[in-house]
């Protein structure tokens, strides 16, 4: 196909990027031919690393649909040329301010290439056998010429996102470790400060983030490291010292409840101070258990943090109340306070409750003494969790009261 032209129509002006660009697609191609839509899923893949956005893809995609051959070969016809109307129907009905917007994006990413008629338009002109002799319009050349890079930087990417998801998955397993020795060592023995050491486990957590990059996760996984190392040690030498024994924690607690992770001893925890005693709780009427209003998938989608402390994921609702019952200790949630949410709202609402504020967690001083804030207007009948779950979803919406609607700040 006959291509006679490389600088811009109308008012847009020709640059060294075009230039750039031009020279870079009329490169010769790594592969002679290439499976456009393996090539697209690749791009996708790799679209940070070209700074491409989903909608862009999305533009690129209804492009490549008007190609009709299912490779893109070297020397074949790789430009296509819809019109506006029909590209804006391929893209989902987007309208055509924005589909140049896209346009444009894809250019400058240097992943398709313009051939500009004349007049501006898009069309294709055929020879006397009827074959498509000069077109005006999106070249996809640039695709083919880039399709090893592309996939290298795939590759790339997906191994750093597993260098992530390895490195989250150590992150969880350490806390998790820290979470349940510090329990039991605050529930058995005697001397250390067990709040202080709670509150630094707190620090830690709200330092992880499920999007930090992997120098800082790797940083984070080594203090955990090191913490862990301390608490192991402390309670090691602190048995030798007092000779504690199985039979000294032989109550029938946690130890013995598998996932089902709670503890009845008031205070176990030590990493929240009680600010109010449990005399109130003989006052309290158990709720019957009954699942919330909101959809469950509907929470996790606001507070994709307790995923981070469900083996198994979270399918039904006793799922996320045994996450929430596991990650209160580290939260700084006194066992006291967690028990006083539960019978008042029920564990269903409590779970809620916690999850949201552990979303937030970063954001908010004491989190135990904001459940048992959330506990008291669930007890005066002005707790709802739909609120709270509503405004993690949209961060953007205006602040609500949380006196009265239950927001977490």
């Amino acid at each position: 196909m006959e291509i006679l032209t490389m600088t811009p129509f109308g008012p847009r002006r020709m640059s060294y990027e075009l230039l750039k660009q031009g020279q870079a697609a009329t490169a010769p191609a790594p592969l002679p031919q290439s499976d456009k839509w393996g090539l697209f899923h690749e791009l996708c893949a790799a679209r940070t690393a070209f700074g491409l956005s989903d909608r862009d893809l999305t533009v690129l995609s209804a492009l490549l649909s008007f190609h009709p051959a299912k490779d893109l070969e070297d020397g074949g016809a790789l430009i296509v040329f819809p019109s506006n109307a029909a590209l804006s129907q391929r893209a989902h009905g987007m309208a055509e301010s924005t589909l140049r917007r896209h346009l444009a994006a894809l250019v400058q990413a240097g992943v398709i290439r313009r051939h500009d008629s004349p007049n501006g338009k898009r069309y294709a002109a055929r020879g006397a056998d009827g074959t498509i002799a000069r077109a005006f319009g999106f070249d996809l050349r640039p695709l083919l010429v880039r399709a090893e890079e592309i996939a290298r930087a795939a590759q790339a990417l997906r191994e750093t996102e597993d260098r992530k998801r390895r490195l989250r998955e150590e992150i969880t397993l350490l806390k998790r470790d820290a979470i349940k020795l510090l329990d039991y060592g605050s529930g058995t023995l005697n001397g250390p400060d067990w709040e202080e050491l709670g509150a630094a486990l707190l620090d830690l957590h709200r330092r992880s983030r499920r999007k930090a990059d992997i120098g800082a996760a790797q940083a984070l996984r080594d203090e955990l490291r090191t913490f862990l190392a301390q608490i192991r040690d402390l309670i090691r030498d602190l048995i030798v010292v007092t000779g504690a024994s199985e039979s000294e924690n032989s109550s029938g607690n946690d130890s013995e409840s598998g996932r089902h992770y709670q503890t009845s001893k008031p205070d176990s925890s030590c990493l929240e101070p009680c600010i109010e005693n449990a005399r109130a709780a003989a006052d309290i009427t158990p709720l019957p258990p009954t699942e919330p209003r909101l959809p469950l998938m509907l929470v996790v989608k606001a507070c994709p943090d307790i995923l981070d402390y469900a083996e198994d994921g979270i399918r039904r609702w006793s799922d996320l109340c045994h996450a929430a019952d596991f990650v209160r200790g580290m939260m700084g949630v006194s066992p006291d306070a967690w028990q006083v949410a539960i019978r008042t709202m029920g564990h269903p609402t409590a779970a809620i409750a916690l999850v949201c504020i552990l979303q937030r967690i970063q954001h908010i001083r004491s989190p135990g003494g904001y459940l048992r804030s959330l506990t008291r207007k669930a007890a005066e009948g002005a707790f709802s969790p739909g609120p709270m779950v509503m405004a993690l979803l949209n961060p953007d919406r205006p602040a609500v009261d949380s006196c009265q609607q239950g927001a977490v700040p």
